[in-house]
């Protein structure tokens, strides 16, 4: 009879909402759980971060010391003209190249694991674009590239932390310079997209091989004999920072293109 079936739907129905509200509940402990995974994940990360810079900073106190006290002896052995004298300074000389090296390597290192602060303010990229480019001609020219800024007549403001930015663009400019051993062309363009600011560093260099493309950006890989690895990698972090992106295109033979992508103010 119909009255029958009034039990057994109100039955299914708080079975049905029992089962709903488990399921609610073991979902929500399961997003609490990753929520605090992750929590701890990043608070183990800043700890590492923390203690690998404080290392990094004990490291180099102790080569600055040796540093100079090695410029100190390569002096006195400078006025010595006999063999063991000049064998001497020769020893001392491949010390202070290492040395100058490894300090070389911890600046780097600092620079990438450091938790940096940002200061975002209104800034005009063209000015600053403007500043770097005469900033860095002398030191193209030195190494027989043109250096050309094609930035447009219209400021272009983004907020971010002009130091940092400086920072990311001049370790993509030396990374091109560094590139063309036989001289080239170095171009700096700037340019607006859909709410976004656009900076390319163009390069005439020799291109980057695709198999090697995917790890530029990988911490301490470099080709380049001496090299930290770690000027790439700092820079995309620094634009990461400010929500932006950084992205290459090489051609063997041709030279290679990062663009660098920011939010507009």
């Amino acid at each position: 009879m119909p009255w029958l079936y009034i039990p057994l739907t109100a039955a299914l129905a708080g079975a049905a909402s029992a089962a709903l509200t488990l399921w609610l509940a073991r979902r929500a402990l399961i997003r609490a759980r990753l929520l605090t995974e992750r929590a701890n994940a990043r608070s183990h990360l800043v700890e590492l971060a923390n203690l690998t810079g404080g290392l990094a900073h004990e490291i180099k106190n102790p080569l600055s010391t040796i540093n100079i006290n090695l410029k100190l002896l390569a002096e006195d052995l400078a006025g010595q003209g006999e063999p063991g004298g000049r064998r001497n300074s020769a020893r001392l000389a491949r010390l202070l190249d290492e040395v100058t090296r490894l300090n070389d390597i911890l600046d780097d290192f600092l620079k990438y694991a450091g938790q940096q602060e940002l200061h975002p303010a209104p800034t005009d990229l063209r000015q600053l674009m403007a500043e770097l480019i005469d900033f860095f001609r002398p030191q193209a020219e030195a190494h027989h590239i043109l250096l050309r800024g094609d930035t447009g007549s219209a400021p272009v403001a983004c907020a971010i932390d002009a130091r940092l930015i400086k920072q990311a663009l001049l370790n993509l400019m030396l990374n091109a310079t560094q590139a063309m051993t036989e001289g080239g062309e170095l171009i700096l363009r700037l340019s607006k997209n859909d709410g976004r600011a656009l900076v390319e560093i163009i390069d005439t260099g020799p291109g980057i091989p695709p198999e090697v493309l995917p790890r530029i950006f990988e911490a301490y890989y470099s080709r380049r004999p001496g090299g930290t690895g770690l000027g790439l990698p700092t820079a995309r972090r620094i634009v990461r920072q400010h929500e932006g992106d950084l992205q290459v295109q090489s051609e063997v033979g041709k030279g290679t293109r990062f663009i660098l992508s920011l939010p507009l103010a």
